[in-house]
């Protein structure tokens, strides 16, 4: 049985040696494991939880070396598929600190390896015995992989979920995967309905629920059925809801080197927290700092953080558990 199992997007993330310029004129490039499932899979590794990651590849050198890094990282690759028809995504990204960080996206239009997994492919028995599942929105932007997502979400609906199972959905909607806006808000209508958790940021939140205040969104997350709403506010900070509770999380304090993973950061400790049963005020704190520490660094699977690293850095901010 999987701690947590997550579906969705993997590729070859290539960052420039060369900060602050344009791809076009950088000269060296790194390549890491990228993709968010993937990356949460790995984060959630690192403190020592049996993960793996419903996803798919190419019949390619970048589809060895990603399949190669899961294992490095301690994720279990048996839910990697190969296609032997696509080839493997590649992400390029400019770093351009603080806040400029844009991607270019390789093999994944018209559509991508994991975008062709089909039900038939998904392991149901895997994901009902998961104790987090964890899938995206992107993941529903296109068939086959949207009716596969919907199918292993069905495998286990919320309401026979055992006492410590979750379903989370990060409501991580990017524009240019979607034909229009309304395709995206409909898919997470739809997925919502498995969901006991979901997670975004606001313009995500928008995108699923509609905009409004960090708490008005969070009420529509919660009266969709989920357990726990998780806002992000940027500069301020984290905000959580359930029926019973409002936390909010003060923002960590950073030099950001590369802005990107520190979302993923976010979900692979924060599905540490929810596994080790904390209370949920010391897991928005954590997964804020582990995020934080992503955000430090340029990579980001390389750069994911142990738990006494985030411990050691709430410690410094006077935030210590």
């Amino acid at each position: 049985m999987y701690e947590l199992l997550t579906m969705g997007r993997i590729s070859v993330d290539v960052y420039p040696d060369d900060i602050g310029v344009g791809l076009e004129d950088v000269t060296t490039f790194r390549k890491y494991l990228g993709g968010s499932p993937s990356n949460v899979a790995v984060a959630a590794a690192k403190y020592g939880h049996k993960t793996s990651v419903i996803t798919s590849v190419g019949n390619d050198p970048f589809g060895v070396f990603l399949r190669r890094e899961l294992h490095r990282y301690g994720s279990d690759d048996a839910n990697v598929l190969v296609d032997d028809s696509l080839q493997t995504c590649v992400t390029f990204c400019a770093i351009k600190p603080p806040e400029d960080f844009p991607l270019y996206f390789y093999g994944r239009f018209p559509t991508a390896p994991d975008l062709q997994i089909t039900k038939e492919q998904v392991d149901t028995e895997a994901v009902k015995k998961a104790r987090i599942f964890w899938t995206t929105l992107t993941g529903l932007c296109q068939d086959p992989a949207r009716e596969a997502q919907l199918h292993a979400h069905a495998s286990r609906p919320r309401e026979e979920l055992a006492e410590g199972q979750h379903t989370i959905l990060d409501l991580d909607y990017r524009p240019m995967f979607w034909e229009n806006p309304q395709d995206a808000t409909a898919a997470a209508k739809e997925s919502l309905k498995y969901a006991t958790i979901a997670i975004g940021n606001r313009e995500e939140c928008a995108t699923a629920v509609g905009d409004g205040t960090p708490d008005e969104q969070a009420d529509r997350l919660l009266e969709a059925g989920v357990k726990i709403a998780v806002v992000k506010m940027g500069a301020n900070g984290l905000m959580a809801k359930t029926a019973t509770e409002r936390i909010v999380s003060a923002p960590v304090p950073v030099e950001t080197a590369n802005g990107l993973g520190a979302g993923d950061s976010f979900g692979g400790a924060f599905t540490h927290g929810i596994i080790s049963g904390w209370p949920l005020q010391q897991v928005l704190d954590f997964a804020n700092a582990a995020g934080a520490i992503v955000a430090s660094q340029i990579a980001c699977s390389e750069a994911m953080p142990s738990e006494s690293e985030v411990k050691a850095l709430l410690e410094e901010r006077g935030r210590g558990f």
